[in-house]
């Protein structure tokens, strides 16, 4: 529900979101529009998404071609670009070392690490690139980049995943130095364990399960054993997005260079 007098102050700033049209990156385009932002969704997917200062550009964020583009386009259609969160990501559970099928379906290939390289990592230099260009020139602006627990702590089956985290981890650190001069800040977001979404598939789940040694049964009752969250509970991906857009508001004008943990206090201990 729109506030009048919102206390984020974003009513009308204009952001970017890859990979907006389904999980947490909807999430995220939905706390937005109900902030008063224009939102640009930037996905090879459309979701059908109708709703006042909202547009969906057609985005492969792997295409420098294409990110560039989608950053014209936002440019050129609300006038101003005020943010970017990096959201778009796949996760294709995988194991370094299968003893009893060296060459098995779920052993890591060549394949499979340049997909989550390109998707996971390659995306939000190319998008970053593109946009930081346009905030500094204005020297004002954030840089909000989707990081995991995974990328913290790392994640038995998710071993290349964990790695493309990890690598966005240290652009957030890195480009905050860089970019801090220009009044322009980046910070990253690291969600625990989450409510279910469509991207939860059975192929998804077989595979992590082999890496766990378990049957997709046992993963998913894991799923709901939140024994090791002190809040007792899996986060909901509204909570994930509230933060997200606190980052993005001036609220958070003194944050920058800092991957913050959404995990409803779940930690390796």
């Amino acid at each position: 529900m729109l506030h009048e007098n919102d206390w984020l102050n974003i009513k009308n700033k204009v952001f970017i979101v890859t990979g907006g049209s389904s999980g947490i990156g909807s999430a995220i385009v939905d706390e937005l529009l109900d902030d008063g932002a224009k939102v640009v969704n930037a996905d090879l997917n459309d979701d059908k998404r109708e709703a006042p200062n909202y547009l969906w550009v057609k985005t492969d964020v792997t295409s420098k071609e294409d990110t560039e583009n989608v950053v014209k386009t936002a440019i050129d259609h609300f006038g101003q670009l005020d943010g970017l969160v990096n959201n778009a990501g796949i996760n294709i559970p995988r194991i370094l070392v299968d003893p009893k099928d060296p060459d098995g379906k779920y052993v890591i290939n060549e394949n499979n690490y340049d997909k989550m390289f390109d998707v996971n990592v390659k995306s939000v230099f190319l998008m970053s690139s593109a946009v930081a260009k346009i905030l500094v020139k204005q020297k004002h602006g954030v840089i909000v980049n989707m990081s995991s627990e995974s990328g913290l702590e790392g994640s038995q089956g998710a071993g290349i995943y964990s790695g493309t985290k990890g690598a966005i981890n240290g652009f957030t650190r890195a480009w905050a130095k860089e970019l801090g001069q220009y009044n322009v800040r980046v910070i990253g977001v690291a969600p625990g364990v989450l409510e279910a979404t469509g991207l939860r598939t059975l192929s998804y789940e077989e595979g992590l399960a082999y890496s766990r040694h378990e049957t997709v049964e046992q993963l998913r009752a894991g799923y709901a054993n939140t024994s090791t969250i002190p809040l007792g509970r899996s986060g909901k991906l509204s909570e994930v997005a509230n933060l997200v857009v606190f980052f993005l508001s001036d609220r958070s004008s003194y944050m920058t260079g800092q991957t913050v943990n959404v995990s409803g206090g779940k930690s390796r201990g």
